[in-house]
């Protein structure tokens, strides 16, 4: 080690959690296993925000974000309610937005936890959605439409992306589904939304989690919110069992993994 030891010192007090540190140093093997050996303060370096890409940190996207968003884009386009169109073009129509949707993960753990999994996540909702228009027709489509996008919106401020997924101090005191209706009410209000479709967008919000059980303060009551619950619990649940078996084949020749969330285990052949 280094012999100017309150150099050391201030080294080591300016590393704290999250942070990312560049070292410079000499690989070397020892008793079987590689280290990394620096004798010198200089060579190990505490990065600002700035210096690196924290999505370099998370796993990477499963698909193109620019493609995603164009999709996002023609879907809004597709909606005839003029003020409803506006309001979802207010919203993901803005730079701020996009960007933050492009790296924005899913969720800390469960499901879409890559950079551009929330994205991700709410496209594959929407196609749930899409499929359960075409076989019923006299669902409102622009409500599936836009309670697709819409209902998990307040992940963005629920959780963030620094060098690891973490939650924000908004997001433990209130919640993604709190946070959406917060956000969502208030584009509501600005775009001069009706009553009627504003209440019905808040309660698919409201009621995505389907079961009081799980997190939801309300129980689905009408088809779009039905709907819009199914098509959550498919896109999340089918994410989480695909990588937890494209992750385990490598772990394992048996044939099953037992899955610590769901407490189960899973075919992996």
């Amino acid at each position: 080690g280094s012999k100017d030891k309150d150099k050391v010192k201030a080294l080591y007090d300016s590393i704290k959690p999250d942070c990312i540190v560049h070292v410079q140093g000499v690989v070397s093997s020892y008793k079987g296993k590689l280290q990394l050996t620096t004798n010198e303060p200089d060579k190990i370096e505490v990065l600002e925000k700035g210096q690196y890409a924290e999505s370099d940190f998370i796993k990477p996207a499963k698909k193109n974000v620019d493609e995603m968003y164009v999709e996002l884009l023609n879907a809004i386009d597709s909606v005839e309610n003029k003020k409803l169109k506006a309001m979802l073009n207010s919203i993901f129509g803005t730079d701020e937005i996009e960007k933050k949707l492009k790296v924005h993960a899913g969720a800390i753990e469960m499901h879409h936890n890559w950079v551009g999994g929330l994205l991700q996540h709410m496209l594959e909702v929407l196609e749930f959605c899409k499929k359960a228009h075409e076989l019923f027709p006299q669902l409102d489509r622009d409500l599936l439409i836009a309670g697709a996008l819409l209902h998990d919106l307040g992940k963005l401020e629920e959780i963030e992306m620094t060098s690891r997924i973490k939650s924000t101090t908004k997001g433990q005191l209130l919640g993604h589904i709190i946070l959406t209706a917060i956000f969502v009410s208030k584009k509501c209000d600005e775009a001069g939304l009706d009553e009627m479709t504003k209440n019905k967008l808040l309660h698919i919000i409201a009621s995505h989690h389907g079961k009081y059980e799980q997190g939801s303060p309300k129980e689905p009551a009408f088809p779009e919110a039905v709907a819009i619950y199914y098509a959550d619990e498919m896109s999340a649940k089918l994410a989480d069992l695909t990588e937890f078996i494209e992750n385990s084949k490598n772990d394992t020749n048996d044939d099953f993994m037992f899955h610590d969330k769901i407490k189960r285990n899973i075919l992996l052949r």
